[in-house]
């Protein structure tokens, strides 16, 4: 272990800044590229000072306490009861609007039923073929 005092030439002659070299690797001087045998004799690994793996615990824990959060706002949303359906074959000539404008409740926008439709039925479009089954709510 070694010793350093330095001092500051603005300052009184009491007030001494004493750096305290504890470990070989701080006594390195900066610029100086290390050879590849020094290179190879470290072994490569890779070592962390004191203030790092706080860093690097803190970092953790802010992920652990954000996962902790996100995790338990999670909530399963569904209906809370089991939907009943009908089973309904597509006709010639049949589009998805007017199945639904047939299955929507008075006042209901026909937009509205075409999209439950195409979830219901995991349509990817709008285009029906004739034969196609569809489920339909039986509470229309």
């Amino acid at each position: 272990m070694s010793a350093m005092a330095i001092d500051h030439p603005g300052l009184d002659s009491s007030w001494q800044l004493r750096l305290v070299l504890r470990h070989p690797a701080a006594r390195r001087v900066r610029g100086v590229v290390p050879t590849p045998a020094a290179r190879a004799a470290h072994g490569g690994e890779l070592r962390l000072t004191r203030r790092g793996r706080r860093v690097v615990a803190a970092l953790a824990s802010v992920v652990a306490i954000g996962m902790g959060i996100a995790g338990g706002q999670a909530v399963a949303a569904g209906p809370t009861q089991a939907l009943e359906v009908v089973s309904y074959t597509v006709q010639p000539g049949d589009t998805l609007w007017h199945v639904a404008a047939d299955v929507a409740l008075p006042g209901e926008d026909v937009r509205d039923v075409i999209v439950e439709l195409q979830n219901l039925n995991a349509l990817p479009r709008a285009e029906l073929t004739a034969g196609q089954r569809l489920v339909l709510p039986a509470h229309r």
